[in-house]
Formats: structure tokens, C-alpha cells, sequence
């Protein structure tokens, strides 16, 4: 049975059609999925965007969207969801079919918001968190498959845990021929200086600085480094191979000349680079990031065009992502912060959520979810080159192709 905010959704916008005008069109339905709701969690993040809206260019902006039902797989003592479900006249339904069909037999909804990050789920031999993002997109595209009706759907952050599975939800999309954007918010949030990959640039080697646990952050600099390497001439062609790094062997990386050289632009771009107590404005010497980075990690990336890429999470160093590129032909790296403002109102999350609203009001998605893909497998590999003793893996797997006009998506007001 539907439920009353469903039915006025569906049956009370179409007998009040006639009386409205034509610039208000009624809102797109939203159901979001959702690991868990509570105060910073990404459901706090993200799906309370189309709840209370969000600010852009000094103006307060209300999508054409309304969230009309959810699933919440966990609720600990600090859930939300309750509450907001009563604020906002959501229902919150038992499963995830239910929520999509809003307690009736049909698809109720116009999109979906898969939030599968935080609450208690348990690791694997790699390390990696088993978060259910598959097991979501299977169970709403089993509802497309039996009502033969089909929604756009936003998965926040990596697909999946296991190549596999990511790989089919992507394939899973262009069959049923649904929209589906995924990823991470540093792409789109604030840049200082607001620059981008010059697009046709020939680019040869890339790292991200960054910080947080493994994959959790990690993913983040993956998408971080992914964006602006997608921009380089011949586009996106794939990934070789990835060693994950850790100890020793970071320090050992950062020896070498050219690595040093981007490392260095990026600690230049960093607004958050520890110093001694009593002290500012100085660059740590070697013995002191030894002394403060306890677990240093890296992922080493090679690309199928020959573009090297370095990952990584230097703890006790930074808290905030930087980047820097070498171009061919360019004396000085090309280098920048991707700024993450600090809660509660983070942007960053707003800028992920305007391109999840494009796309669930247009019916299309701004930016390939190749990207997503490719960096989830990215990540993984990188995780189980760790936990095998640092080997270096070859990945005929990642040989994900695409390729990305020269617009730039970021937030630059």
C-alpha cells in the first residue's frame, strides 16, 4: 500500500497539474539506501541536501527533488533517521524494494541515493571494509527487472569492494540502460588556485598527498589523482599495474628525484603541514615526518600509456589532499589543493550532491562512471598489494578506457 507522502507524490500532483504553472514542475522521488544516518555520517552529508537544500553562489538552493522513502540498514543509539523521517514526512520502509516501491507492488520512485559507507561492517583479508553497495544495487535492480520500470542511481564512493562485482553493477546499467554516477566529492569540491588539467595535456607523472585510513581515504586521493589524469592527451587508457607501499618503502620512493619533486609541490600547496610546537611556516625535515608519519602508505600506479601515479597517506604529516602533475615541456609541476571546508556545512559534499541532482533531474550523468570503476579497482589492488608483502601486481583487469570533454566540473564560487 502506499504510503499518504507517495500517494500525494504521485496521485496529488497529477490532479493539481492543472492549477500550477508551468515553470514548477512536480519533484523528481527520491528514495535514499543507506548504511546508517547519524551526525557526520555521509547520509547526514548527503541525502539532508535534498531534504533542507544547499548553498551556491550566495544564493539558498531547494532541488526539484523530495525524498519520499528510505532504508536504513543500521540505527544505532545516535540515528537520525527517525527524526527526520517525522520532520520531513518521509517513511522509512523495511527493506530496500519496499522503499523504492513505497510500500505499494510497483517502482514508486524517480531515483535512488545509495549511501553505503559508515556503520559496523567487517574486514577482509585485504583489509577492506565489506560494505553492501552491491548488495543494494542488486536488490533495486531486481525491482527495475520485475516492475519494467527503471531510476537513475547515485552510489556513493567505490562500487564495490571486489573488481567483480563492480564491473557488473557498470554492466548491469548500460544493459538495463539506466543513468548511474558514482564517486567521490574531491573532484567537484573548491580549488585553490582554481586550475584543472589543461585537457589534450601530455602528463607524465602524478601524486596525491593525502591522509586517513586505508580504504577510506584512500579511495579519496585515488579520485582525486583520477579526475585530472583523465584530462590527458589520448584520454583514459587504463591501468598495468599497482604496488602498494608501506614503512620504509615510502621514504625510499620519496628519495627519488622526480618523486621528491611533486611531493615537494604538494607540501607547498598543503594548509594543514604539521610543524614543531612553537613554530610555523617551515618545511619538516626528513627525520621529522619519519617521527610523526608512524604508518606511512603509498600506492604505485602505471598506467597502459606510460603515466606513473603515486597514492599517498602520510598521517601525523597533512589533513588535506593536494596534487601535483609533471608535464611534458613544463619546468614546474603543475600543483593544487583540493579544499575541503569543515563541518557542518562542507561544500564538498554540496558540490557531490549538485551533480547527483543534475543527473536525477536530467536523466543523465555529468561525468563518466568509468572513472569510478577504474578507481575502485585502483584501490583494491592496491589494498591486496599490501596485504601480500608489497608486491607488485600486473592488472590486465583495469584496462578501463574513456574519455571526458574539456568543461571543467569543479565548484569555483
Amino acid at each position: 500500500m502506499l504510503s499518504r507522502r507517495c500517494f500525494l507524490g504521485t496521485a496529488g500532483a497529477a490532479l493539481l497539474a492543472p492549477h500550477l504553472h508551468a515553470a514548477e514542475p512536480a519533484k523528481k522521488k527520491l528514495a535514499v539506501v543507506t548504511n546508517v544516518w547519524h551526525d557526520r555520517s555521509h547520509a547526514w552529508h548527503m541525502a539532508e541536501r535534498f531534504l533542507h537544500g544547499y548553498p551556491v553562489e550566495g544564493k539558498w538552493h531547494r532541488p526539484p527533488v523530495e525524498v519520499v522513502s528510505a532504508y536504513v540498514d543500521q540505527t544505532p543509539d545516535n540515528d537520525l533517521s527517525r527524526g527526520r523521517a517525522k520532520e520531513f514526512g518521509f517513511k522509512i520502509y523495511p527493506s530496500v524494494a519496499e522503499a523504492l516501491r513505497c510500500g505499494g507492488d510497483k517502482l514508486a520512485v524517480d531515483a535512488v541515493l545509495v549511501i553505503g559507507e559508515h556503520g559496523k561492517y567487517p574486514r577482509n583479508e585485504f583489509n577492506q571494509i565489506e560494505y553492501p553497495r552491491y548488495d543494494y544495487f542488486k536488490k533495486i535492480t531486481d525491482v527495475y527487472a520485475k516492475d519494467g520500470r527503471t531510476a537513475p542511481i547515485f552510489n556513493d564512493k567505490h562500487l564495490s569492494y571486489k573488481w567483480e562485482r563492480a564491473k557488473e553493477m557498470v554492466e548491469i546499467s548500460r544493459t538495463m540502460k539506466f543513468p548511474f554516477l558514482a564517486g567521490s566529492s574531491l573532484p567537484l569540491t573548491w580549488r585553490m588556485p582554481a586550475v584543472d588539467m589543461p585537457h589534450g595535456a601530455e602528463v607524465e607523472e602524478v601524486m596525491c598527498l593525502a591522509f586517513g585510513g586505508v580504504d577510506v581515504y584512500d579511495f579519496h586521493a585515488h579520485e582525486t589523482i583520477q579526475c585530472m589524469a583523465e584530462r590527458r592527451k589520448g584520454g583514459e587508457t587504463g591501468v598495468v599495474a599497482v604496488q602498494g607501499l608501506k614503512g620504509e618503502s615510502v621514504w625510499k620512493l620519496l628519495g627519488e628525484e622526480k618523486v621528491a619533486r611533486l611531493f615537494e609541490a604538494c607540501l607547498c600547496r598543503s594548509q594543514t603541514l604539521e610543524q614543531p610546537p612553537a613554530t610555523s611556516h617551515r618545511r619538516p625535515t626528513p627525520a621529522q615526518m619519519r617521527e610523526w608519519v608512524k604508518e606511512p602508505v603509498a600506492h604505485r600506479v602505471e598506467y597502459a600509456d606510460g603515466l606513473k601515479s603515486t597514492m599517498l597517506l602520510l598521517n601525523g604529516l597533512v589533513k588535506d589532499f593536494t596534487f601535483a602533475a609533471r608535464l611534458k615541456g613544463e619546468k614546474e609541476p603543475l600543483s593544487v589543493l583540493f579544499h575541503l571546508p569543515p563541518n557542518p556545512n562542507v561544500t564538498y559534499s554540496a558540490a557531490l550532491m549538485s551533480k547527483a541532482e543534475e543527473m536525477f533531474v536530467t536523466g543523465k550523468a555529468p561525468y563518466p562512471i568509468e572513472r569510478t570503476l577504474l578507481t575502485s579497482g585502483i584501490n583494491a589492488a592496491g589494498l591486496k598489494s599490501l596485504a601480500t608483502g608489497e608486491k607488485r601486481l600486473d592488472t590486465p583487469h583495469l584496462a578501463v578506457k574513456y574519455n571526458v570533454g574539456k568543461e571543467s566540473l569543479f565548484w569555483r564560487t
